[in-house]
């Protein structure tokens, strides 16, 4: 199988790079910067690429690297901080940028290149930098530069390195794929047959092997990531696997019969399958908390003491399977990359956790390749494409403390904006939207009611466009789908008397509230 290795220096798009490769067919692994040039040889990988990552090259929080991996003969792509080390280590210049560039740049490109050449010649890009590439290496010519980067592409063809300031993965370079085609396609040569039943038939016979005749115990949430990994493992080891559903009352309106329908004995699965009441414990354990990363820190370790109570029930269960998928890794902190917010199944997991490992078979995987996973094992489509919910549910859709009442508000709203926005055209406007759902804010206002003051909360709105989770806009709704939903959620959820709606992208923003 032909192999694209993604050197991880510790940035925020590291995976990203590796799913973009993967869009062209081609099997990409992300593997951490320590790895050997003598190891990299013998996994015969067809190229690498380095990634960005938060460190400067030069001074003391520069990464200890093996530089022998220049000398593979393998072809070479630096992104953004993997840019800057290529240089360095081959003779170039980086320095502290006189003016740092984030967000969209204007980028021209300057003559021929290998791997920039289906590119307009005037193009935008995503740039996030504050050193630069003030002069090349010898042997490499500048191939695209910016108003205040001077080197915003570099390449030396005969030795095939090849090096872009700006990052071709996320979706606002608007020519990125262009760039990383190039790259796999062109320099590396990979022919592109690496397809996602693939990745369903390696992780079936993985899995096996490290389950043996253990028994697996899977935290299902009824969210698409849950069960496509349920489903997965079911099919490696059938009814060795038990599923446990935690009721922790923080989902959607009506959430927990759905999903009992769908797993429970009447379902579409012969699985075992236990349903949890937990509400009442988890509404005591978050009282009087309002911190977001405590609230996700509680949440996390509530499910698994559930989990490991249920498994006791059980009977000496070996191993834990989460759906945790790569986005929320990235956001709890890879590696040297930055926490975002702990994900309840990977950083607000405790430190013991009362089984032998915890399997996530879809921990490299972005949204959009779980449920293509999820198609490729048969799952419906209706339950593949549902909303995404997170683990900690209503719980981070909450501003502040979360109390019973709160959540039977934002549920009654939720409800209400999920049914018209899916209703709105026949349809077709939510299929376009990544996420949509209603958050309750921690504000309360002053407002009229049938002549009487009131002074009660406000609602948000949000609905983002994104097809990895990892960058998202704004979705622009119409007006008159907004007014309708904002006139029935002050007509009939007690205690809202405002609507807002988010305009905010991720980045700045995250798609989840808290």
């Amino acid at each position: 199988m032909e192999k694209i290795l993604v050197l991880d220096f510790g940035g925020q798009y590291n995976q990203l790079i590796a799913r973009r490769v993967r869009e062209n067919n081609v099997y990409a692994e992300v593997k951490p910067y320590t790895m050997s040039a003598g190891e990299i040889s013998d996994r015969g990988y067809k190229g690498i690429i380095f990634t960005g990552g938060p460190n400067s090259v030069y001074g003391e929080s520069a990464l200890d690297y093996d530089k022998e991996i220049f000398g593979l003969g393998l072809p070479i792509l630096g992104i953004c901080y993997g840019a800057q080390l290529m240089a360095h280590a081959l003779g170039g210049r980086v320095e502290t940028a006189p003016t740092s560039e984030y967000g969209r740049t204007e980028v021209d490109i300057k003559g021929d290149s290998r791997i920039l050449n289906d590119v307009s010649r005037h193009t935008i890009a995503w740039m996030s930098h504050t050193d630069y590439i003030a002069e090349a290496p010898e042997g490499f010519s500048v191939t695209a530069s910016t108003p205040v980067c001077p080197v915003a592409a570099m390449e030396d063809v005969e030795r095939g390195f090849y090096a872009t300031q700006f990052h071709p993965e996320v979706m606002h370079t608007q020519e990125g794929m262009k760039v990383l085609r190039a790259f796999v396609k062109d320099v590396c040569r990979c022919k592109g047959d690496w397809k996602m039943d693939s990745f369903v038939t390696s992780s079936v016979k993985a899995i096996k092997e490290q389950v043996g005749d253990g028994k697996v115990l899977c935290a299902l949430s009824g969210g698409v990531d849950s069960s496509v990994a349920a489903v997965l493992l079911s099919k490696a080891v059938g009814k060795q696997l038990t599923c446990v559903f935690v009721d922790h009352g923080l989902l959607r309106k009506n959430e927990g019969e759905e999903v009992a329908q769908v797993f429970g004995p009447e379902g579409h699965y012969d699985l075992n399958f236990i349903k949890v009441d937990a509400q009442q414990r988890f509404y005591d354990k978050l009282a009087g908390v309002t911190e977001p990363e405590k609230k996700r820190k509680i949440i996390g370790e509530e499910f698994i003491r559930v989990f490991e109570e249920e498994a006791k029930k059980i009977g000496a269960v070996d191993y834990l399977v989460q759906g945790t998928i790569y986005p929320d890794v990235i956001e709890s902190g890879l590696g040297d990359s930055a926490v975002i917010k702990s994900h309840h199944n990977v950083g607000g997991l405790p430190d013991h956790v009362d089984f032998r490992e915890i399997i996530e078979p879809l921990r490299m995987l972005f949204k959009d390749e779980v449920r293509k996973a999820g198609l490729e094992l048969g799952i419906p489509e209706k339950l593949v494409f549902r909303q995404p919910f997170p683990g900690p549910g209503l719980g981070i859709r909450i501003i502040g403390e979360v109390t019973e009442e709160k959540v039977k508000i934002v549920q009654e709203a939720d409800a209400i904006y999920r049914e018209e926005l899916e209703t709105y055209d026949d349809g077709r406007l939510a299929k376009t939207i990544g996420q949509y759902f209603a958050g309750l804010t921690n504000m309360r206002s002053v407002g009229v009611m049938g002549d009487f003051r009131t002074y009660d909360y406000a609602i948000a709105l949000r609905a983002v466009e994104t097809s990895d989770f990892m960058t998202a806009q704004s979705a622009k709704l119409p007006w008159d789908l907004l007014e309708k939903v904002t006139n029935r959620i002050v007509n009939e959820v007690d205690h809202v008397n405002r609507v807002l709606y988010d305009c905010t992208g991720k980045p700045p923003g995250t798609i989840e509230f808290e």
